[in-house]
């Protein structure tokens, strides 16, 4: 059998981050990890080439290679997930699909076209379709009852990728989060009993990507890496050695739940073993909000201690945000700007709340015939809520709009990744000094000049990089990094603020601000009564 397997656009989002791709000759932040994982657990005398459409587009002669195309998609990639399917149809070949989107709303790709539908974790369904393509059948659906045993996962088929296009690698240790938070769809495709690989299985990937020649940064994917604190810690003493035998080649970013603060063993271990960031579902400072919406982890201690423990220990926090939890009060957005501030977080992704199918979230408003039709929750930066709050949607998306470009007014920016840095540890470990490459090379002169001569930013930036060098001279490396990313989000945060604009206007023209009194004063009760 001969594979195409093709990887959907992803939209602007925060995270596409192009124009600084562009500073480093990148084209792509990460690679579809989900993707080369497949063509490992398919049978591996079948054929295989690999079309990134966010690299390039297929071309006529591998659609015409190919028997069958394999697609997998996350909600975001939805409208060029469709539009690939019907690609591949029109040239008469079979369509298998999958992933988190088809397996979340598989009506929809079934409605265009697709032919199989390999749903849930792969390791349980992608035999059964081995078996049906060996059969001769030409469509059926697969699920599965149970999660699978991810220690029988092989190694991703990284050879397949066009390396030199991406800024970091991803490899994968766990699958599910133990905890219960009503909007996150993760509990619902992937379980709340986490689940993990050997030690072994993820340094023998780690041994690949190092075969094969890469060196740069590498993301665990993990929607929260510490869901399984003990196997976590037994990788991180092996990976240590790892890392120190082979001279520390990678830098590992990952995303973790806020209680990471509470397990000094842990954060020591991460950054021993070169992890750099951490991103953290914070998603509001207002605790009857994180009441309401079950997030009870993160009301256990102080939330701006905790991330100021965790910069404290090395690694630079990113954190998540969200408007719109059902009784919040009015001025959300500043308050979560002033918390990001306070807590010194260089860069938040920050969205208007989304009822992504299947949740509880939207089993509940569903119940409460509050989903707006014909809106499926794209979870984009720049995308209105597909629910009906509990204040007037114009409210809030003019509140969101005008904090989403506070947060990353290039000055606050910079201000907030000084104050980032200078409480910043540093690991034990040194990696061995090497020539930069002339791609960053270039890359840090583009910086220095837009930011530290063209803009208002030159004396904030001039001020800012020698205060580091002077008081925390390890981590002017990773800080001028940090600075670039306010390349990305000059230029983003008026994408958002043209995109909600423009969707209010036409929902508003829509006459769709319906009452909702009703509604509030129903959410307040339940909440009242939660938080009591």
């Amino acid at each position: 059998m001969r594979i195409l397997l093709v990887y959907p656009i992803f939209p602007k989002t925060f995270w596409s981050y192009e124009k600084i791709l562009e500073l480093v000759d990148r084209k792509v932040l990460l690679p579809p990890l989900g993707l080369v994982t497949v063509a490992a657990i398919l049978p591996q005398e079948w054929e295989f080439k690999l079309v990134d459409r966010n690299i390039r587009p297929a071309t006529e002669a591998e659609w015409a290679w190919a028997d069958v195309v394999i697609l997998s998609a996350m909600i975001v990639q939805k409208q060029d997930l469709l539009d690939q399917i019907q690609e591949a149809k029109k040239r008469g070949k079979l369509v298998a699909v999958g992933g988190p989107y088809p397996t979340s709303v598989p009506h929809e790709v079934e409605n265009v076209g697709a032919d199989f539908l390999i749903l849930d974790e792969g390791e349980i369904t992608l035999p059964m379709f081995i078996e049906a393509i060996q059969r001769g059948d030409t469509s059926g659906t697969f699920r599965a009852t149970e999660k699978p045993d991810v220690t029988s996962t092989p190694i991703p088929r990284f050879d397949l990728l066009e390396l030199n296009a991406y800024d970091m690698m991803s490899v994968q240790f766990s699958r599910g989060c133990p905890f219960q938070c009503e909007f996150c769809d993760i509990i619902v495709l992937y379980g709340r009993k986490p689940r993990t690989k050997t030690p072994a299985q993820l340094l023998a990937e780690l041994d690949y990507l190092y075969e094969l020649g890469w060196r740069r940064g590498v993301f665990m994917v993990d929607d929260n890496f510490i869901g399984n604190k003990r196997n976590v810690k037994l990788l991180l003493k092996e990976l240590k050695v790892w890392m120190a035998e082979h001279k520390y080649p990678f830098r590992f970013d990952t995303e973790a739940s806020i209680d990471l603060a509470e397990d000094a063993e842990m954060l020591e271990l991460m950054v021993e073993c070169g992890f750099a960031a951490v991103f953290l579902g914070i998603e509001t400072p207002d605790e009857d909000s994180l009441q309401m919406t079950k997030k009870f982890q993160n009301t256990r201690s102080s939330l701006t201690e905790s991330v100021q423990t965790i910069t404290k220990a090395g690694l630079r926090p990113m954190a998540g945000f969200i408007i719109g939890f059902d009784g919040e009060k009015a001025g959300a957005g500043d308050r979560i700007v002033r918390f990001a501030e306070q807590a010194a977080i260089p860069s938040t992704t920050f969205a208007m709340l989304q009822a992504l199918p299947n949740t509880a979230l939207w089993h509940r408003l569903k119940r409460e015939g509050r989903l707006r039709e014909n809106q499926d929750g794209n979870i984009n930066q720049t995308t209105l809520m597909n629910f009906l709050p509990t204040r007037p949607l114009e409210e809030l998306a003019r509140e969101y709009i005008e904090a989403f470009c506070t947060l990353y007014d290039p000055v606050q920016y910079l201000d907030r990744t000084y104050r980032c840095f200078l409480m910043m540890g540093l690991p034990s470990w040194k990696a061995p000094a090497k020539m930069p490459e002339l791609v960053v090379v270039k890359a840090l002169l583009t910086v220095i000049w837009r930011q530290g001569i063209k803009r208002e930013t030159r004396w904030k930036f001039w001020h800012h990089l020698f205060s580091i060098i002077k008081r925390n001279p390890g981590v002017v490396e990773h800080y001028i990094a940090a600075c670039a990313h306010n390349e990305h989000f000059l230029e983003y945060r008026q994408i958002v603020r043209d995109q909600i604009e423009s969707q209010l206007a036409e929902y508003l023209a829509q006459g769709a601000e319906k009452p909702y009194v009703l509604v509030k004063e129903k959410v307040e009760e339940k909440a009242e009564a939660v938080v009591s």
